[in-house]
């Protein structure tokens, strides 16, 4: 079964930009300074004959998709070479259909061999995650370029009639539910009717001053906010993500107590922890949230859900996280690369799933479905996505509903870095009484409006 307006990929042109970040962002045991993002233009043609562009962009932020005591700089040009690969391997994929069904045949039949030859040639194998993340920008431009085909924004093409397979074609639902994909797609698990502005998270970093007595010295002058009230009384905050250690108890307790102090007295409603999966034992958690809750309750009551406090390796480390999840909410990140693994996070404990753009926004659609149709609670976190990686992050949590909102902390971290893309969707880039809003974006595909946009993209990596 075809349909006319099934694609294929003719071509593809990728771009390095490289961005530095104003203050340190810290992931784990690393520290992020500096992050080149990925941008991505590709081709299409329809059974028609009818070509079209369109773009999608990711940054390869090393520290996240590859945690290794191997030196930055080799990940780094590994994760860019992977890229180059790729913009070989899509425009020699021949595969025809919607955006859902040929990124997700790229995935299951091409990314693991490619990855299995890059990793061949190397003593340190690059993580799944991390080919993902390479692939996000070729994936997220296919889905872009078939709504400028279509002449339609891209969440209207997520249904029967523009997609030859049905939910059931990829998804499996879990044993002994009555959950049934047959005749299903993506558009029965989208809202009809996304909202135009969304609250917004900010991300307290392990190393961001929280207050005068926490400065160094060597913060910038840029005009931009340092300590953690001033971004809280600029940005009319209402939602703070805090990144803890998972590996030093008391450190981390006294660091949410002191953010939640904060908090209570500049009327924040919303908390999360952030572990940064390094967490193996589920006591470690625990114990943070009983404490918590009998000195400080109600800093405990603000904090909405916890956010990955496990290793990344589900399958792996497959630790039993109903004592957590019987506290707070739950929520897999670096874990959930597809819905297989939230099927299998769902039987340990897990009870939500946080999206990412950065994992392709094919994985993101499927991983939504196959979630809310087993009552999974959704949010969409960032990868500190700036310039136009971050249209598509926030469309993705406006059509899946979330929690609540959505994190987006490139403001924080590299504001200048968007200004072209900024000055066409202002609200976007600079959060405002709490939140961001979509009400800019427009026309087809994404609705990026790149005609508006004027930035001098450097020479072409590959394509």
């Amino acid at each position: 079964m075809t349909k006319p307006t099934d694609v294929r990929v003719v071509s593809t042109a990728l771009y390095f930009i490289p961005v530095r970040t104003r203050v340190p962002l810290k992931f784990g045991p690393e520290t992020l300074t500096h992050v080149t993002c990925a941008r991505v233009r590709v081709e299409v043609e329809d059974r028609q004959g009818r070509r079209t562009c369109g773009w999608g962009e990711t940054p390869l932020s090393v520290q996240w998709v590859w945690p290794s005591t191997l030196p930055y700089e080799p990940r780094h040009d590994r994760l860019k070479q992977f890229c180059v690969a790729l913009a070989d391997a899509w425009q020699r994929f021949e595969q025809q259909g919607h955006p859902i069904e040929v990124g997700h045949d790229f995935q299951e039949q091409v990314l693991p061999n490619l990855l299995a030859e890059a990793n061949a040639r190397a003593a340190d194998p690059m993580p799944w995650l991390a080919a993902l993340v390479c692939c996000s920008p070729f994936d997220i431009a296919l889905h872009d370029a078939y709504g400028n085909l279509l002449g339609k924004p891209v969440y209207q093409t997520y249904a029967r009639e523009y997609m030859n397979r049905c939910l059931a074609d990829f998804l499996t639902p879990a044993e002994g539910g009555n959950v049934d994909f047959r005749g299903q797609f993506p558009d029965a698990y989208l809202l009809a009717d996304p909202p135009q502005e969304l609250l917004a998270w900010h991300l307290v970093g392990g190393l961001d001053p929280l207050d005068a007595e926490e400065l160094r010295g060597d913060e910038p002058d840029d005009g931009y906010p340092v300590m953690l009230a001033d971004w809280i009384r600029r940005d009319g905050l209402k939602c703070l993500k805090v990144k803890l250690r998972g590996n030093d108890a008391t450190w981390d307790y006294q660091r949410l107590l002191k953010v939640g102090r904060l908090a209570v007295a500049l009327d924040v409603d919303w908390l999360t922890t952030d572990f940064n999966c390094t967490v193996t034992d589920p006591a470690y958690v625990t114990s943070i949230l009983d404490r918590l809750l009998v000195e400080h309750p109600r800093i405990y009551g603000m904090i909405l859900y916890v956010e990955q406090p496990f290793p990344y390796e589900l399958e792996e480390y497959r630790i039993d996280v109903h004592a957590v999840s019987a506290r707070k909410p739950l929520f897999m990140d670096e874990s959930a690369h597809d819905w297989r693994l939230i099927r299998l996070g769902r039987q340990l404990g897990w009870t939500g799933v946080a999206l990412k753009t950065c994992k392709t926004q094919t994985g993101a659609i499927l991983a939504a479905c196959w979630a809310k149709a087993h009552g999974m609670t959704l949010m969409v976190q960032d990868l500190t996505n700036p310039m136009l990686a971050q249209i598509p992050h926030v469309l993705l949590a406006a059509h899946v509903g979330t929690i609540a909102g959505v994190e987006t902390n490139a403001m924080q971290f590299y504001p200048e870095a968007s200004r072209p893309e900024a000055a066409v969707h202002p609200d976007l880039y600079q959060r405002r009484h709490g939140r961001v809003r979509l009400t800019t974006l427009g026309g087809p595909g994404f609705g990026y409006r790149l005609a508006d946009i004027h930035r001098n993209l450097p020479a072409p990596a590959a394509g």
